[in-house]
């Protein structure tokens, strides 16, 4: 098993991408890395080489560059370099930290969709943390990669959804939901009452209906369906609402004297659970869902545990063979034909 990883991408690299991807080896023992980049900065962080090979590129993607012309014109960048090795076979995966747009455009143009996808989806974990459900965590796509979306993208997301679930997080007929302003039926504009048309009418799938983004970590779903604005929208903003309530206990904490602090002591191995559990870096980064093989996008912030817990879910993906079910699915004419139907609104 073969990882091609971009070195230099994120706000910590190469430091705690070489960690990261050295904690993973010495906990994966099937697993080889190749890791593109500066090799002036990455060799002197590595303890050992043993099953890490280091290739130097002269380039690299900076975060605030257009994506696709930063892929066109830095053909000898660590995104690049790691994209095309996937492609020509020469490695299984590829992730990185940096510019999200530039790893997207490199996988849709360097590693190539799955014919039958129109636009691959950013694919992320996030927690269920709703005491009462015994779900643990859930699938939610579209996460960003595409602003504009179509009825039939926002169903082959659905498949995308299931196929992931199925084979990543082991569950065997997993429940979907779309995102929507209401959990009625008719609730939404035309394309979201299209798409709740479509999915219900999908025999193939557990369609549960709609929910609403207040509800999202509820665990009412295994997957949740949307389109890239809404989605990134919803994500930022949940991320933010976690962020804004940890800073204000810890501020209360700190101003409300000695009983405050007294109880924090107490309680700090539940904050500890809490914190991990809705810990980004304990879900591993965002796929690219609809490529040719599993394209990863670790957030800019990253640091080795995030790293490694990556690599875990790129290993699971690899030996699950989700790609390869989904080729599989999307290659078939009646599928693609009954995709082409879902279509009904301009």
């Amino acid at each position: 098993m073969k990882i091609a990883v971009d070195a230099m991408g994120g706000d910590h690299a190469p430091k705690e991408i070489v960690l990261g991807v050295e904690q993973a080896r010495d906990l994966y023992s099937d697993i080889e890395f190749t890791l593109y980049g500066d090799q002036a900065q990455i060799n002197p962080l590595l303890t050992n080489q043993d099953r890490i090979t280091v290739v130097h590129t002269s380039e690299m993607i900076e975060m605030g560059e257009e994506p696709v012309r930063a892929i066109r014109s830095k053909k000898d960048s660590s995104i690049v370099r790691a994209a095309t090795a996937v492609k020509e076979k020469e490695a299984d995966a590829f992730f990185s930290a940096g510019n999200t747009g530039a790893v997207m455009a490199a996988g849709l143009f360097i590693v190539g969709r799955i014919k039958g996808i129109d636009r691959p989806g950013l694919t992320s974990i996030l927690p269920a943390a709703h005491p009462d459900t015994d779900k643990q965590n859930f699938v939610y796509l579209d996460t960003g990669a595409n602003a504009e979306s179509k009825e039939k993208n926002l169903v082959q997301y659905a498949y995308l959804g299931k196929f992931y679930a199925q084979k990543v997080l082991g569950i065997e007929n997993p429940s979907i939901a779309l995102l929507n302003n209401g959990e009625e039926e008719d609730k939404g504009d035309r394309l979201h009452k299209a798409v709740w048309q479509s999915l219900n009418s999908a025999d193939d799938l557990n369609f549960i209906g709609n929910v609403e983004a207040g509800s999202l970590l509820m665990g009412k779903a295994d997957v949740v369906v949307t389109d890239g604005w809404t989605g990134n929208a919803a994500l930022k903003a949940t991320e933010g609402t976690a962020k804004t309530m940890l800073a204000l206990i810890k501020d209360s904490i700190l101003k409300g004297g000695l009983r405050a602090k007294l109880g924090y002591l107490i309680l700090k191995p539940v904050f500890s659970i809490v914190g991990k559990n809705m810990s980004t870096s304990t879900y591993g980064g965002a796929v690219l869902l609809g490529l040719k093989a599993p394209v990863v996008k670790t957030h800019g912030s990253s640091k080795a545990d995030a790293i490694k817990n990556t690599i875990g879910q790129i290993k699971t993906m690899i030996e699950s063979q989700v790609v390869n079910q989904t080729v599989d699915y999307f290659n078939n004419q009646e599928v693609l034909e009954k995709m082409d139907k879902t279509d009904k609104i301009d």
